[in-house]
């Protein structure tokens, strides 16, 4: 009598079987973390002061001569942006690269009934570690 040879699976589960589900929780893990990661970019690219500082960015001449233009976000983005009722604070920090070079922009900004005042906004060029001031005297925006 001939005996029935056992399938793939009947042989190898002892092996298989942890492996397989080990491998699965990495995977999920990787995608969880790459979707924190771009739920937490969107949120900070469609802030109001990210977008206000990058439109400021792309408009000064002096950022323009340092980095070239155009000037975008390079990298992971640091800081926080708190909302609470009708207000809010936005401490940010965002690598930028132009074809010329790179740049460290930094936004400090509070918003009381729907109006962002903006205490700092400044690009740091990393070649000559010089400070660009983005608003005027009386912090706001330069045109």
């Amino acid at each position: 009598m001939e005996e029935q040879r056992k399938n793939w699976f009947s042989r190898n589960w002892k092996w298989a079987l942890p492996t397989f589900g080990c491998l699965t929780i990495i995977v999920l893990a990787i995608i969880f973390a790459i979707a924190l990661y771009t739920g937490v970019s969107t949120l900070f690219k469609d802030s109001e002061p990210y977008e206000a500082a990058m439109s400021s960015l792309n408009n000064n001449e002096l950022v323009i001569e340092k980095l070239g233009q155009p000037i975008e976000a390079d990298g992971m983005f640091q800081g926080n942006i708190n909302y609470e009722n009708n207000t809010a604070n936005a401490d940010i920090k965002v690598p930028v690269k132009g074809p010329k070079g790179e740049g460290t922009l930094t936004v400090i900004a509070e918003k009381n009934n729907d109006v962002w005042t903006y205490q700092l906004m400044q690009v740091e060029i990393d070649d000559t570690e010089e400070f660009i001031n983005l608003l005027d005297e009386n912090n706001k925006l330069l045109e």
